[in-house]
Formats: structure tokens, sequence, C-alpha cells
């Protein structure tokens, strides 16, 4: 048989692999749901809730469903962004009137769980204050912390919402349940009122305080600011018996939220001690990355008690901030595992403690992340046209290396997988994944 006889039939029955191959792809070819099957299931997913095991499936079914759907165009993006903003107020809701309230309610089954307390301004609100109650171990109730920060709230045109831990505990705020309660609070408040996402705060008292120092650094993402009042983040002890440090995941988080820390030399419950090492972190890495507005408010002869001046005499320093969503520089230290996105970053799979820094250039339409203390496997960038040119080629490099360089493709699976975080400013219709 001649070399030429040869390579033709091998040509041949390449084509006839080819041929069969095509054929199996379009019998398999995923169908691209209509548009009004579209439509159904964006309404559906924003309605789910999300905290459960039955909503994160169905929502995972619906994103599946509509990964067929063609890239977007800049018709049919604004078409679901105005569709999603209306639809992200469909979810689950809180009570709309003022007093006592339970998250959690049954009266066939004789439950009530998860109390909080709705005051402020309950009608046409500005924002969202969280107050944390005091307490420890086997004490703690919102009725006083709703009391002393309402003047507070009215005077800023805020909602206030006064939570009380699900279990009294000397952690109570951090307890598995009830941070998750809080946040859940906070989605839910974003949906039964029309408050502006970007105006959410964290405040507290002694344990409250504690709270909002630890929930604040947690969720900095979801935060305008926070005012601790004589209460301090959990430190951690050295050999010599000092406190060296305060506990991960809290203060290289704050790098873009104000913070405004009270305490008094003479506090007895709570001594001054952990929050004097809280700001000198604090100072600390503000020399290592920059920014960090916060400001530490020491004074003498107050014990355990408000500051001069009272609590709006703090919370005035930090009231009328305004979060900034798509900063230009994120610091990121995970510490909880159900905690996935965090400002424009998606991690899903984070290294827990190490710390993360990610830098913007708008101008080089470019985004450079150093990891250090771990890996960054299953890291991903959420992306929209108020951070980059998403019709140019966005370069994104991590540890100093290119893993990605191109025009980011605008999908409907992306845009409703961010609406789903459960805050309109986080919306977006890319996500480049980094591995």
């Amino acid at each position: 048989m001649s070399a030429n006889m040869s390579l033709q039939r091998a040509l041949a029955a390449a084509l006839l692999v080819g041929a069969s191959l095509l054929t199996l792809s379009a019998s398999q070819e995923v169908k691209v749901p209509s548009a009004g099957a579209q439509k159904k299931l964006v309404e559906e997913y924003l309605k789910l809730d999300a905290w459960t095991p039955e909503g994160v499936s169905r929502r995972s079914e619906i994103l599946k469903a509509v990964e067929s759907v063609p890239p977007l165009t800049d018709r049919t993006l604004k078409s679901w962004l105005k569709l999603m903003e209306k639809g992200s107020g469909k979810g689950p809701e809180l009570e709309k009137t003022s007093g006592r309230h339970y998250f959690w309610s049954d009266p066939k089954e004789d439950v009530e769980k998860g109390l909080y307390i709705i005051g402020g301004k309950t009608k046409g609100p500005k924002g969202l204050l969280i107050a944390m109650h005091g307490g420890g171990a086997g004490s703690g109730d919102a009725g006083p912390a709703a009391s002393s920060w309402e003047g507070t709230a009215k005077d800023h045109d805020l909602l206030l919402i006064a939570p009380e831990v699900i279990e009294k505990t000397e952690h109570g705020w951090t307890d598995t349940g009830t941070e998750e309660f809080v946040i859940q609070l906070i989605e839910r408040a974003l949906r039964t009122f029309d408050i502006d996402p970007g105006r959410v705060y964290l405040a507290g008292h002694s344990m409250g305080g504690y709270g909002t120092w630890t929930l604040g650094g947690h969720h900095a993402d979801r935060v305008a600011g926070l005012t601790p009042s004589a209460g301090a983040p959990t430190p951690i002890t050295g050999v010599s018996g000092d406190f060296e440090r305060i506990v991960e995941g809290i203060i290289p988080n704050l790098y873009n939220v104000p913070i405004r820390i009270y305490q008094s030399d003479d506090d007895v419950q709570v001594p001054p001690e952990a929050n004097r090492v809280a700001a000198k972190q604090l100072e600390a890495a503000q020399k290592a990355y920059g920014g960090f507005d916060f400001e530490y408010w020491e004074v003498s002869g107050r014990g355990h008690n408000a500051p001069p001046g009272g609590y709006s005499a703090l919370f005035d320093k930090v009231g009328e901030r305004r979060r900034v969503s798509r900063p230009t520089r994120i610091v990121w230290q995970p510490e909880l595992v159900w905690k996935h996105d965090f400002y424009w970053l998606h991690w899903p799979e984070s290294s827990k403690r190490a710390i993360l820094t990610a830098d913007l250039d708008r101008e080089k339409n470019e985004i450079k992340i150093l990891v250090t203390g771990g890996g960054s496997h299953g890291l991903s960038v959420w992306l929209d046209d108020q951070m980059v040119d998403m019709e140019k080629e966005v370069t994104i490099y991590v540890g100093g290396a290119e893993v990605f360089k191109g025009v980011p493709v605008r999908t409907l699976t992306a845009l409703l997988e961010s609406a789903g975080r459960g805050d309109s400013e986080y919306m977006f219709p890319a996500r480049v994944d980094l591995d």
C-alpha cells in the first residue's frame, strides 16, 4: 500500500470519528431555557432561603440550568440587573413593626427562638444599625441595648435592630448559630425596608463591643462603620503571660472599614490591655498595608460605663460614612468556612488564616493578588464595569505569575450567583476562576 493511500485512509477514518463525535455532541446539547423560563428561574432563585439545605440545593440546580444561556449583551445585562434589583427584595423578610420579634417562630410547636427588637427610624430609614448587647455566661438581654442605642439610631435616620444571642455564653456573638443569625437579620432587613446597603453599622457595649469587633472583622465587606464600646476582640497570651496579639480573622480585614474604639483605663470588667494591643496591631497593619481608618479613644475614670457624652458621641464619628464596595485594595484573612465572598473576591476553599492582598489597577485593567501563609486554590474574582473596562483584556496575577489574560465573559450564571449574596451592591456579571 502506498504512503498516499495510507494517509487518505487515515484522514477518512478521522473524518468519520469527527462526524460521530459531532452527532453525539448535538444529541447531548443542553437546551437553552426560553426567555420566560429564564425569568421564572431567576425569580425563584432570589426567593429561596440560601441558609437552608433545601435552598442551597435548589439554587445549585438553577445555576446549572442557566449555564447554557448565551453571554449577556449590554441590553440583556441592563434588563437582568433591573429585574434582580427588584427581585432581591422577594426573599425571606422581617417583621416591619417596632418591638420584640422572634426570627424562628412556630406557634403550633411552641417554638420561639432568635429574639430581635426593632426600633429607630422604621419609616424611610437611610441605613441600619445593629446594636449588640453585653452580658456573658448565663446573662445578656437585647432590651438594654435597644434602649441605649435608640436615640443614636433616630438621630442618624437609621433602622435599629437589637438581636439577642441565641446561647448566653461568654462569647455569645460568635457562637455557632448566633453569628449566622446576625448576618441573616442584615440580609432580611435590606429586603424588608428600603435601606441603603452601603450604610450598615455594627455597635455594642461590653460583650457587644467584642461582637462588634469580631463580626465586623469577619464581615467587613458588609459594613460602613464599627463602634465597639468597652469591649475588645479576643487576645492571645504569650509565654510571658502578657497579651501579644488579637485572634486571627479580624485586624487585617478592617483595611477598608472605619472603626472607633472606646475604652476607660479603669474598667475592671474589660481591662484596657486587650484594646490597647488591638490598637497597636491596627497601627502595625497600617504601616504594612496602608489604609486602616481607626481611632482609639481611651479616657480615665469611667469604669465600665458608656463613653463621655453617651453612645452617640462614639457613633457620631462614623455615622455618616458609607461603605466602599469596590475598593482598590483588599486585605483578607479568612476565618469562617461558610463565608465564601469578600468584596469582589470569591474563595469557597479559602486557606484559613492565610492573608490575601488584592490590588485593583483600573488604569492598567489588571489585578494583582498575593497570598501568604497558604495556597490560592479555588480563588475567583468578580468583575464589572465599575472595576475594569469589560470591553478590553483584563490581566490577573497571583503571586507574580500571570494566571488570566482576556476579555471577561458576562454571564447570567455569574450575575445570578452574585445576586444571591443578598446585597444589591454586589451583583457582578462576570467571574474569573483563577485555578
